[in-house]
């Protein structure tokens, strides 16, 4: 069996934090490396969670797509309501409103995302770069960022790239609300969901401390210590111990290419 690529090291990574009784969630995202990581991975770490160890796992594609097979899907899609989108198996399509899914009623037990800076804090951006008075590039906007993470129970953050200019010590906007003055800060805000519980990058996997600050969990084979640090805008812990990110099993990848992406969208 050939090596795993990337993408399909990260899916296997996602499967292994899900429980059986998880009920996910994540949007589709546009554009190469933004789709993969912020679509795909994630649905074919749930697909995999449901065939190894949590059948009765639930993933939502946009919030009305329960439970999507992913091996219908030749091509990444290009947007929310592609026409493939549309037709690919799933246990059911639920277009209307409200959703059968409450996000208010915290249904909706880990969420996975992305966004284009993500600070120290672990707050997030998908609204702007630069100050509202001088703002250099508008981005997507909240998108339900806010939702994500304030209502569901733990985030798992997804991002396509990790430079400088990514991980950074302030964020220019705050769409989602990581950990202001650590777990406590966070506590008294009130809000219902636990906040950011990883982010996942080509380089590592970032975990969070009791104290609400990231360390890394592991780095990816093949990347050194010094290449996170220098990636990192600003300094995070590395546990002079850090582990390597574990590679699929055998039975891990073989049922990722044969049941959940035969058409092998992750080794692309």
């Amino acid at each position: 069996m050939s090596t795993p690529t990337l993408h399909e090291t990260l899916a296997v990574a996602v499967a292994a934090e899900l429980r059986p009784d998880d009920v996910g969630f994540t949007g589709l995202t546009t554009g190469g490396s933004a789709a993969m990581f912020g679509t795909m991975i994630p649905l074919a770490g749930m697909e995999l969670a449901r065939h190894l160890h949590a059948p009765d796992l639930v993933s939502l594609l946009a919030g009305w797509c329960h439970n999507p097979t992913l091996r219908d899907l030749a091509e990444v899609p290009g947007s929310e309501f592609d026409p493939a989108l549309l037709r690919l198996s799933c246990d059911n399509l639920d277009m209307g409103w409200p959703p059968t899914m409450s996000l208010k009623r915290g249904d909706v037990t880990v969420g996975f995302s992305t966004a284009a800076q993500v600070d120290r804090q672990l707050n997030v951006n998908t609204t702007r770069i630069g100050t509202p008075e001088e703002t250099k590039v508008a981005l997507v906007g909240p998108i339900l960022i806010p939702e994500h993470f304030a209502l569901f129970g733990r985030e798992i953050v997804m991002l396509p790239r990790h430079d400088t200019r990514t991980l950074v010590e302030r964020v220019d906007h705050i769409s989602g609300v990581g950990f202001p003055g650590g777990r406590k800060g966070r506590e008294s805000l009130s809000l219902l969901g636990a906040g950011p519980a990883l982010v996942i990058t080509p380089l590592c996997i970032i975990d969070v401390g009791a104290d609400g600050l990231p360390f890394v969990r592991s780095i990816h084979r093949g990347v050194t210590r010094e290449q996170v640090r220098a990636s990192t805008g600003f300094d995070i812990d590395i546990p002079a111990d850090v582990a390597t990110t574990p590679e699929p099993s055998a039975e891990d990848l073989a049922v990722l290419r044969a049941e959940v992406d035969p058409h092998g969208l992750l080794r692309r």
